[in-house]
């Protein structure tokens, strides 16, 4: 697969009106859309054919879409954006927490999805054009192939973007990291609505990695500066 391959959507929305809005916006911009009216036909759409993107709405009939979001995000790094019309911060944690890449809130306009849902997916074929071996930065181990982290022999229960912000950190372990840089090593453009997340992403995975965020020891903030990251030790 190539940058340039058509992306192939799985739109995850039981509004009728909405699904045939948004998926025939989709389609005139060149995107290959199929349509689950609930979260137990996206969990076996998804087992059955490969997607680019899963566009899931949160509010779904039976299996909520937290849920199909955790199912889907244990058995495959396809890149998520949530829908939802719940714009709360407790309910974006929720979604980024259970897996989800990005997310957008309802109502939303169609070029913005469509901005984001591209962006995800470059990012995310961006991170299989870098595949490359196994490495160790003291007592953390990546796998860049694999896409799976290590720490202290302790495996991390990553999304797609907290991987790619760590593989990014790991590599240029010991400098400092502008913001402008971290977005240029990850998404592959100063992109403007992720640059305006960023740091709740740098907080979720600080946390993962068991890291204090009042006095963080790997992941530091460079205080007008940017991130720097030191690499943990190994426990004797």
């Amino acid at each position: 697969m190539t940058r340039s391959d058509p992306i192939h959507a799985l739109l995850v929305e039981d509004d009728e009106r909405l699904a045939s809005l948004v998926g025939e916006y989709l389609a005139q911009n060149e995107v290959v859309v199929s349509l689950a009216r609930d979260g137990l036909d996206a969990l076996s759409q998804a087992r059955a054919q490969h997607f680019d993107v899963v566009l899931l709405d949160l509010m779904l009939p039976g299996l909520d879409g937290l849920e199909v979001c955790r199912r889907l995000r244990a058995r495959s790094d396809v890149p998520i954006l949530i829908l939802t019309a719940l714009g709360g911060e407790g309910e974006r944690i929720l979604g980024l927490d259970s897996g989800a890449d990005d997310y957008l809130c309802k109502p939303f306009s169609t070029p913005e999805l469509l901005a984001r849902m591209r962006a995800v997916v470059r990012r995310h074929r961006g991170a299989l054009s870098r595949q490359g071996d196994p490495f160790e930065v003291g007592a953390l181990r990546l796998d860049p192939t694999a896409r799976t982290a290590r720490l202290h022999d302790t495996p991390l229960a990553l999304t797609m973007l907290e991987f790619e912000l760590l593989l990014a950190f790991a590599r240029n372990e010991g400098k400092v990291l502008p913001r402008e840089h971290i977005l240029e090593l990850v998404h592959g453009t100063a992109d403007a609505a992720f640059d305006r997340s960023i740091d709740g992403h740098i907080s979720r995975l600080r946390r993962k990695l068991g890291d204090d965020p009042r006095q963080p020891t790997m992941l530091k903030t460079a205080r007008g500066a940017g991130y720097l990251f030191v690499a943990p030790k190994r426990v004797p």
